[in-house]
């Protein structure tokens, strides 16, 4: 595998979100990384892509600045960029959970490995998927809970149905962690404190795990949508035809871009759009936006 996506996030207080965007931006654009990097005064949110070597640059790189020092990486291999273009931007929050919080609260963390072995053991307690709930459909770990949220600002509402689990040991999950690491200090605030949040989330643990406890694929944010997680399970069905299938694409008539599940054969035949009508659209996504 020639590229490499990296994804990294870490709370912390950013002084000038302008300085570290123009800091960010022009690392990736003399590296010619593609990716999404969000920044706020409560710190930073990123996907990056691009050839092995230069990620393994960027990463030296940004690690020269202190408040770095300690970042970790989610890696994942991919044949080609996983971003099809580099957005650096500036936001209130880097995880919109729209909640005042105090991110000191934050529950600590347990490693893959730590909970490899409760699920070993078989050890009482629940894991909970802070992700959206159209991410868990194609993929979870088995017997988590996971609840009907479309984005992580309808997380504080959801929250409210599982008040009887507030003295239940509760450990979060989420793609990379972020999710997690903000749920958890609300969690806490709320008065929920047997909890803890799976360090490197998803991706990391399995990396070390693969096809094991995650069943299914995992959503991802950039334009692969899906990546494999070492699982053979097909949680959810194609729309078209009904086959067992995991895969996520966007309708490829940019008129409607809905996010739906397809298997490969019908994205063939449907020209990756979601029904005759998208399929016959004359505004077809271009080519060069196409990950597949």
């Amino acid at each position: 595998m020639k590229f490499k996506t990296i994804t990294f996030y870490k709370f912390f207080d950013v002084s000038s979100p302008e300085e570290l965007l123009k800091y960010l931006k022009e690392i990736c654009e003399s590296l010619e990384l593609k990716g999404r990097i969000l920044i706020g005064k409560e710190g930073i949110n990123a996907g990056v892509s691009g050839e092995k070597e230069k990620i393994k640059i960027f990463i030296e790189k940004i690690k020269e600045k202190d408040y770095f020092k300690d970042l970790t990486f989610r890696e994942t291999d991919s044949e080609k960029n996983s971003y099809h273009k580099l957005v650096v931007r500036i936001r209130q929050e880097i995880i919109t959970l729209g909640k005042s919080i105090d991110m000191k609260n934050k529950a600590d963390y347990i490693s893959p490995a730590e909970l490899k072995q409760l699920f070993d053991k078989n050890e009482d307690f629940v894991i909970l998927d802070t992700r959206n709930e159209y991410e868990a459909r194609i993929g979870r770990f088995k017997n988590s809970l996971f609840l009907k949220i479309e984005n992580f600002r309808d997380f504080p509402n959801e929250l409210r149905n599982i008040q009887s689990m507030k003295n239940k040991k509760i450990i979060t999950c989420c793609t990379g962690g972020i999710r997690c690491e903000k749920a958890t200090a609300l969690m806490k605030q709320e008065g929920f404190e047997n909890v803890l949040q799976l360090r490197g989330g998803i991706i990391e643990y399995v990396n070390n795990f693969p096809g094991q406890e995650f069943e299914g694929d995992c959503f991802v944010f950039d334009d692969r949508l899906t990546i494999s997680t070492g699982s053979e399970k097909k949680l959810e069905k194609c729309e078209i035809c009904g086959i067992p299938c995991n895969d996520y694409i966007d309708c490829h008539n940019m008129n409607c871009d809905r996010l739906f599940i397809s298997c490969k054969n019908c994205q063939e035949k449907m020209n990756r759009t979601c029904c005759d009508e998208c399929k016959n659209s004359e505004r077809q996504r271009p080519e060069n936006l196409i990950y597949k």
